[in-house]
Parts: structure tokens; sequence; C-alpha cells
């Protein structure tokens, strides 16, 4: 077992929502300390919009979905939104005490006949992935979110080979492993949906995280071929490429950012588009950087993306990297 990271368990707790009265009074409280406002507002002010795309959720990906990388950033906010939308949730993440806070706020925020259950593992193990399959045999799955991830940077001759290596369990082999799973699950029921997290770094290759580059370059195309081959089988397939995220990725992995997109915006455009195209670029600064590339020759966009690192990472001079299950750049 790698130091610092939690053992792959494979246990699986439940949670079942409380009744509608229930959950207003344990929203009053919780929205008086902070917990989780917005989940209360959104009940409390939806709009006909707002229900059309959730009972298409519900109808085309439902009753329950899967999301990895649950405990922060971008996973942690599709599983708050799928939880709203009327889906229960499977959230998986390495912290046990992370998931259940998490699961507890849902309890409290989230629509009457709404359950969570938490799978707490590690996805860089083999074993974590197989406990995730376990955990959810007795459920009627039709979407997972593929969000569990985590990324390095500096030069590249500096890295950590363990720690490359890790990141190709995480970003690479466990996505494989649970589309493969769920995806014929999916195709068996007639109906379903993968969702791909991936990044703009995943378009061309980028010095100073050669690595992590490499890992979303691979999860796009993966994510483009089942698309259009999974399709006729009734499972939509979805890559989401945002662009710097505030999600907690930059400091860990000794980076700086300027200009970032919300985590909870990437999630909803992300839903979004799930079932109406291949590929998304969440926000107006994704596509902003995604377009101005687009253009140029490949030899180009690795050299201003380059730049651009050099520029993010000039602060330090060793890589850096740190597990971040459920966090990413982009």
């Amino acid at each position: 077992m790698i130091p610092g990271r939690l053992a792959s368990s494979g246990g699986c707790q439940r949670r079942r929502a409380p009744d509608a009265a229930q959950s207003r009074e344990g929203g009053t409280a919780a929205a008086a300390g902070g917990i989780r406002p917005l989940l209360l507002r959104q009940l409390a002010t939806g709009t006909k919009k707002g229900e059309r795309h959730d009972h298409r959720l519900r109808a085309a990906y439902g009753p329950w979905a899967v999301v990895t990388g649950a405990s922060s950033g971008i996973g942690r906010e599709m599983a708050l939104q799928l939880a709203d939308a009327g889906l229960s949730v499977v959230m998986v993440a390495r912290s046990r005490d992370v998931l259940d806070r998490l699961a507890a706020d849902l309890d409290l925020y989230s629509r009457p006949g709404v359950e969570v259950r938490t799978v707490a593992v590690d996805l860089a193990l083999d074993a974590g992935t197989m406990a995730v399959e376990k955990a959810t045999r007795d459920l009627d799955v039709g979407l997972l979110v593929a969000a569990a991830g985590f990324g390095t940077s500096g030069p590249f001759l500096e890295s950590s080979l363990e720690k490359e290596l890790e990141m190709l369990d995480v970003n690479c082999r466990a996505p494989l492993q649970m589309s493969l799973h769920f995806g014929r699950r999916f195709a068996g029921r007639g109906r379903g949906g993968l969702v791909l997290m991936g990044s703009i770094v995943g378009f061309q290759g980028t010095p100073k995280s050669a690595n992590y580059a490499a890992t979303k370059a691979y999860v796009q195309t993966i994510a483009e071929a089942l698309h259009a081959e999974l399709a006729p089988l009734g499972v939509d397939v979805l890559a989401s490429a945002p662009g710097p995220t505030d999600s907690g990725f930059a400091t860990r992995a000794g980076m700086q950012m300027g200009r970032t997109l919300k985590p909870e915006d990437v999630a909803r455009s992300t839903l979004a588009a799930l079932g109406r195209r291949s590929t998304v670029l969440p926000g107006a600064l994704s596509k902003l950087l995604a377009y101005s590339l687009a253009p140029m020759p490949r030899w180009a966009r690795v050299r201003i993306m380059g730049r651009v690192m050099d520029g993010m990472t000039k602060h330090g001079s060793t890589t850096k990297s740190s597990p971040m299950v459920g966090n990413r750049v982009g």
C-alpha cells in the first residue's frame, strides 16, 4: 500500500434521505450553519427549465449514479447536482470521513426518496475498482461519472516514476475498467451514460505536465470512440474538457493559476451536454482557450502550452505532486 493512502476497504455505507418534512427542518438548521445553502435555494426556487433538465437526467440515467472523486472539486459538485436532480448517488473517494460529511449534507438537502451510498476506496489500486463494482451490484445504476484524477507539474526528468505510474492507474486504468464494467451493464438495460473527465491539456502535448496531459489525451480519445460505438446500444458517452478549474489542484501540483472556472459551473455544463454531444468545453474560459489554439499547427500548440506551464510552475524548481482524487486542473 502506498504510504498516506487508504487501502481499498470495499466497504459501502448506505443512507436514505429523510422525508420531506425532515428535509426542510434539517435544511433550515444546516443553512444557518452554512453547510449547503445552495441546494436548498435551488429546491425552493426551481424553474420549469430546471425541472425539465432534472426530469431528463432521471429518465435517461436514473435511478442510480456512480460518481468517483466525489470528495471534492468537480466530482463533489457532480454528486450534489445529480442528487438535486433526483438521482440516488454512490459517492466514491479515498476519504471515509469526507464522504460521510458530504452524505450527511445530501441527507439534509436532497429530494425525498434520494438515497446515498459511500464507498471509500483507492482507485490507484486494482482492488479499488473491483470494490466499486461489488458495492453497486444490487443497484440499478444508469450513470457513471469518472471524475477521479490527479496530476503533477514540473520537469519530466525530475518526476517520480512511482507517482507517474500511480497517475496512469487513477487517470486511465480506473476509468477504462469502470467504463467497461458499467458500459456492459448500461448496454444490457438499453440506456445509460458515461461521463469521462478530460482537460483542454489533452488536446496537445503539454511540457512540464507531460504525463498528466497524456492521460487526458487518452480519456478524450476513448470517450470520442465510445460515443460513436455505444450510441446504437442506447448508451451516451461524453468527454468533458474544462480549462483551469478552482478545485485545489494547482496548489497541490505546485502551480499558480490566474483565471479559473468554478467546479459547480463545470458540473452543470457537463450534465447539460450529456446525451447531446461527444465533447463539451464547459464555460467561456474553456472555449476561449481551446478555440484560440485550435487553428494552430500541433507543434505551435505544444510550444504555447509549454510557455503557459513555465509561467505556472516558475515559483518551484522541482516537480511537485500529490494524490488528488477528484481534483484536477481543467
